[in-house]
């Protein structure tokens, strides 16, 4: 499996779907899903350009930063974040993305001021409404960003949410035009800060949906790596 042509792959699918739908790639990131994936992979894809990297476990996270240390990477943590696990990854990442619930909020900001540090945040939303995804529910949106508003060490920076597991692609829409249109609504509202602008939606398999609906962000992992 070579990495690096699949990261030329994975960005020609991605100007493409940028050139469709009047957009730049120069807009998009990509955020490497590195979940069960090794540091000697995960080094060839940052060396061949991809320096964001989104970890889902606290347990992989730990050893794969000391492993990358003096390597040029920056990491974020996509995964469900169990409040108790906040302390053992709060000094190891720039941003979580799955912040869904009033618990994980509060232990954020504690364990942020007990390292003296503020963190970037994106709310995780459930727009498919599926049992089996984390996220709030878009109408508890709004509670959450009032809360997160509170605290002085939380910056919201944007919105993340996976696409329902449906093979239909308006079904599969409707949830990323969803999570825009929160945005929008939240920074319209002073909500969110107007730079909260990221929309962290789109993997793999749905990667052009997502960008056809405003995505600033996509987690890849098997488009780069191949399939687990």
């Amino acid at each position: 499996m070579n990495i690096t042509k699949n990261i030329q792959i994975l960005l020609q699918r991605m100007n493409v779907a940028c050139e469709q739908n009047g957009r730049h790639l120069s807009d998009m990131r990509v955020c490497l899903a590195t979940k069960d994936q090794t540091p000697e992979r995960i080094a060839e894809a940052i060396k061949a350009g991809i320096h964001l990297c989104g970890e889902n476990k606290v347990q992989e996270l730990v050893p794969k930063v000391a492993a990358l240390k003096d390597v040029e990477v920056v990491w974020h943590f996509i995964g469900h974040l169990q409040t108790n696990k906040v302390k053992d990854c709060i000094s190891l990442i720039q941003c979580v993305q799955s912040v869904d619930r009033p618990s994980l909020v509060e232990e954020l900001q504690k364990q942020c001021a007990a390292v003296n540090r503020h963190l970037d945040i994106y709310i995780e939303v459930n727009t498919s409404g599926e049992a089996s995804k984390s996220g709030c529910k878009p109408e508890e949106v709004d509670a959450l960003l009032e809360l997160v508003g509170k605290q002085s060490r939380l910056h919201v920076r944007g919105f993340m949410t996976m696409g329902a597991l449906s093979g239909s692609e308006k079904i599969v829409r409707r949830g990323f035009a969803q999570l825009r249109e929160i945005r929008d609504a939240a920074i319209d509202r002073g909500l969110a800060p107007t730079n909260a602008f990221e929309l962290s939606m789109g993997m793999s398999g749905d990667l052009e949906w997502a960008i056809a609906e405003g995505s600033t962000m996509i987690r890849v992992g098997s488009a780069v790596f191949g399939d687990r």
